[in-house]
Parts: C-alpha cells; sequence; structure tokens
C-alpha cells in the first residue's frame, strides 16, 4: 500500500514521503497514530500543491535575505568605547554591541547571534564583520571602533 508520510518515522522516511509498506502495517500502526495518510490522487495533489507552495515562500525568504544583505553591505556602524593609551580598549566590542548600535543607528533588527567575530575587538580602527543573514547569504558590515 502506497502511504504518504506526515512526520519522519525511522526507518521508513521523511515527512512529506511516498512510500510503499505493507498493508497491515499501514492500517495498524501508521494510520492510527496519525504519521500516514493513504497516497489517493487527491491527497497526492494536496502534498504536490504544499511543496510548491514551501518552495516559493522558501524562494520568496531568499530574495529577502538578499536585499537585506546588500543593505547591510553598504552601513558603517559607528561604535564609541574607553580605550588607553594607543588605541587599546577597556575589555572588548561584542557582537551584542554591534547589534545594540546597528538597531540605534540605523534601526535594524539583527539578532547578535547571526553577527559573526572571529575574535573581540580590542583595539579602534576600521573592522569587517561578517553577517548570517541566512543559510548561505551573508554580508558584510563595516564596524568603527571610535575611543571615547
Amino acid at each position: 500500500m502506497k502511504v504518504i508520510l506526515l512526520q519522519d518515522v525511522k526507518g521508513q522516511g521523511k515527512q512529506g514521503d511516498v512510500i510503499n509498506v505493507n498493508d497491515g502495517y499501514a492500517r495498524n500502526y501508521l494510520f492510527p497514530r496519525r504519521l500516514a495518510i493513504e497516497a489517493t490522487e487527491q491527497n497526492l495533489r494536496a502534498l504536490k500543491e504544499k511543496k510548491q507552495a514551501e518552495a516559493r515562500r522558501k524562494e520568496h525568504e531568499l530574495a529577502e535575505a538578499h536585499k537585506l544583505a546588500n543593505t547591510l553591505s553598504g552601513l558603517t556602524v559607528v561604535i564609541k568605547a574607553h580605550s588607553g593609551s594607543e588605541g587599546k580598549l577597556f575589555g572588548s566590542v561584542t557582537n551584542k554591541e554591534i547589534a545594540d548600535e546597528l538597531k540605534k543607528q540605523h534601526n535594524m533588527d539583527i539578532d547578535r547571534k547571526k553577527i559573526v567575530l572571529p575574535e573581540p575587538i580590542k583595539s579602534t580602527g576600521n573592522y569587517a564583520v561578517t553577517v548570517k543573514v541566512y543559510p548561505e547569504v551573508t554580508a558584510t558590515l563595516t564596524v568603527k571602533v571610535e575611543a571615547e
């Protein structure tokens, strides 16, 4: 019997897969637990439409991510920090501070976890910081650290 999986089933397949299983397994295990439905023509059509809608949604999100990445690439965030002699900072500039300043200066709300710093910024100057906007989409933000 052909069934469409509604959830991941260990050893059988992932959600949305159309698989062939024994009639008893489908009737006694998959259907009562709402893990699968029978692969009728109507259900297959609904699955196809759902997958197309999902693909359109992902395509739209990817386009929005590219637009945001282009906007971020042109921005410069200025951070003022306490510093000692020779431009060394007392402490360091973290991704949280960069996210807060981005919100204040440019009114862009970016999650701090998406801002990637290879190491904390500990001196004044200009730095290129990577922002992971979406899987496979990154932007380079310029951070200028000035002495206060």
